[in-house]
């Protein structure tokens, strides 16, 4: 990585309103807390934290072309244009910070939909994206609660929410988050926690 850790926090806040920036504070706080609880490295987590939302706030024709451009996942054009940040978010820590740890990027990557085999890393930032204190939603106190215990419990939690509330709106789900809530569950169901 090219810059101190004061640094780019300075870059990535000056791409985002300040309420944006404060999440992303409460996300690098939770961040920490889970890799400290469930073995993730620390310093990769609040990394990973400061980058995961870098491009939520750029146009979405800039995401859409960045997408197109650089051949990333372009499937994420057929779904909702919040899920492309993340995506934009990791190749922009790679190209524009220098950050070249694989798992740092798949964090940043699937912080919004999560994915099947998810490393310990990418369950503490898409968990601590839900829980950051200032995250107010229906169901928000029960993940936190199932947070204490479990990455799964809580992510899974977590996904059902998104997914609920997804439904509730009559909006297309992506396949991803499915599939990473169903990945969870067989984890679950394998360490007897269901």
């Amino acid at each position: 990585m090219n810059l101190t850790r004061d640094e780019l926090k300075a870059s990535v806040s000056a791409q985002m309103p300040q309420k944006r920036w404060k999440h992303t504070e409460g996300v690098m706080q939770s961040a920490i807390v889970l890799a400290k609880r469930y073995g993730a490295d620390p310093v990769k987590a609040e990394i990973a934290a400061i980058l995961h939302d870098v491009a939520k706030y750029w146009s979405t024709e800039r995401q859409e072309q960045v997408l197109r451009e650089q051949a990333l996942n372009d499937e994420l054009l057929l779904y909702d244009k919040p899920l492309w940040h993340a995506e934009v978010g990791a190749y922009t820590a790679q190209t524009e910070y220098g950050v070249d740890d694989e798992e740092i990027l798949n964090a940043i990557r699937y912080h919004t939909s999560g994915r099947v085999g998810m490393t310990v890393l990418e369950k503490v930032i898409c968990l601590a994206d839900y829980i950051e204190p200032g995250r107010d939603f229906p169901g928000v106190d029960h993940i936190r609660s199932l947070a204490e215990h479990s990455l799964e419990a809580g992510l899974v939690a977590g996904f059902d929410s998104t997914i609920q509330l997804l439904v509730a709106k009559r909006q297309i789900i992506f396949p991803l988050t499915v599939l990473s809530r169903n990945d969870l569950v067989k984890q679950l169901q394998l360490e007897g926690e269901l």
